[in-house]
């Protein structure tokens, strides 16, 4: 009898800009079922090149059906995580009005300028909404658009849902939004009030915005045959950071490192400041609706692009610089001079002659020196004033020993922990609902840590 026993699991479908995945977790958070897509990108209506939401609702019901006809599993609840600023505007029927407008999308400056004049002008604006002047990457400036340029298309919007919460639409019929979404650099949320923005009332959009759920949220679904839970939907950043939240009670910077190295601090609730609004410091919202403080830089894009110009002067394959052991003797010898505060965020690598280095691994020590140093101003933004101790690095560069080790050695009062949890995203998004479908109690292994500390080479790996 036991060989005939469903496995119980709960699915997450991780929605990004490239790759469209689902998982399937048990009980344990272990995958058991993995799937992967990708979409050529259509065009909108003023053929600028944008997502193509039909072959990705399509994917999510081809997906479904395949776990539905596997008799291996019992699927007891479905959530989704997905990038954010995009928006899906629906009408009474549940139908999408417009295309998915991508959120590099150019935007009208001349609109832009008309909204931010009208609403206290981009310095003060951005202070309460923590969301810096980023233009269609602010998606209430998306709909703000719509109304202006097309009233017509405007009049119909029932909803406009962000993607994570459209996706969530899809299979419990339900409109929702979610904290997650509107807190995420969108210009509705004002954090100082912990409420909406007054624009979003004086421009009549508040109606159009579906009422507001907690991220643990679910709602049965109406897939055909279902009887399973399908929570409210996160924005991707924010689902990450959930796994440690639920892991770790005193407080840490979690540095996500990617093409963009961010910096998340979920303890750290200060009022953004002008001077960190220029530093492209911002604030996410945690699923508990609080506010987390976040800085990037475009770092791993950075490192990409230098390793290549590395590779073409000395004539050498990028891979070999992928596991290099860390060799204290190297970076004595490099040049590790703090960048001034005020110039910290032009990488000094850049202009840097590599005919200065005598082989490949000299100049790739010092791209990284020119890279944590950096790294290490750009962190220190959200833990100034926080009593964090603790910085957990996940992604590309906790892979990479001499970055972990030079970040180790320019924090040494900090305890610095190279994170692996493969699915972070994915797993964020089923814990938040762990108690619709998980009868055991939440796992305290699910993130493998390795410290490091200053002039040592590694500790023992140990899971927390």
């Amino acid at each position: 009898m036991l060989k005939d026993k469903k496995i119980p699991v709960v699915a997450v479908f991780d929605v990004g800009k490239t790759n469209k995945k689902l998982f399937l977790f048990d009980e344990r958070y272990h995958v058991v079922f993995e799937r992967s897509a990708r979409f050529i990108e259509t065009v909108d209506e003023d053929g600028d090149p944008c997502e193509n939401l039909d072959s990705l609702r399509l994917s999510i019901f081809d997906s479904l059906r395949e776990v539905f006809a596997n008799k291996k599993f019992e699927l007891r609840a479905i959530n989704f995580a997905s990038y954010g600023a995009s928006l899906v505007y629906v009408d009474d029927n549940g139908t999408p009005l417009t295309s998915l407008q991508n959120y590099l999308k150019s935007y009208p400056q001349d609109l832009k300028r008309e909204f931010y004049q009208k609403y206290g002008g981009e310095e003060l604006f951005a202070a309460k909404t923590a969301s810096p002047v980023l233009d269609s990457l602010n998606s209430g400036l998306q709909i703000y658009r719509l109304k202006k340029e097309r009233p017509q298309i405007f009049k119909k919007v029932k909803y406009a849902l962000h993607l994570p919460q459209y996706l969530s639409f899809l299979l419990s019929g339900k409109a929702y939004s979610d904290k997650t979404s509107l807190g995420c650099h969108t210009n509705f949320w004002d954090f100082e009030k912990d409420d909406y923005h007054e624009w979003v009332s004086k421009e009549a959009i508040r109606d159009k915005i579906a009422p507001i759920v907690s991220s643990d949220h679910v709602s049965l679904a109406t897939f055909p045959g279902s009887s399973y839970s399908v929570g409210v939907g996160l924005h991707d950043s924010s689902a990450a950071l959930i796994p440690y939240l639920k892991s770790f009670r005193e407080p840490f910077v979690l540095l996500s490192t990617g093409t963009w190295c961010i910096s998340l601090n979920p303890f750290n609730q200060q009022v953004l400041t002008a001077e960190e609004l220029n530093q492209d410091v911002l604030c996410y919202m945690q699923y508990e609706g609080k506010a987390v403080k976040a800085s990037r830089l475009f770092s791993g894009f950075a490192y990409e692009q230098q390793i290549k110009r590395i590779a073409n002067h000395f004539g050498c394959d990028v891979l070999g610089f992928r596991n290099l052991v860390y060799r204290q003797e190297l970076v004595k010898s490099l040049s590790t001079e703090l960048i001034k505060t005020e110039n910290w965020r032009s990488l000094p690598y850049e202009k840097r002659d590599l005919c200065e280095f005598e082989t490949e691994i000299a100049a790739y020590y010092q791209l990284m020196v020119d890279l944590v140093v950096q790294q290490y101003h750009s962190t220190k933004l959200v833990l100034d004033g926080t009593s964090a101790k603790r910085i957990f690095v996940d992604g590309g560069f906790s892979k990479n020993a001499v970055f972990m080790n030079l970040l180790a050695a320019i924090f040494p009062n900090y305890e610095v922990y190279a994170a692996h949890m493969p699915q972070a995203t994915a797993i964020g998004a089923a814990l938040v609902i762990h108690q619709v479908w998980n009868t055991k109690p939440l796992p305290n292994d699910i993130i493998e840590l390795k410290l490091y500390t200053p002039h040592q080479k590694n500790e023992d790996e140990s899971k927390i």
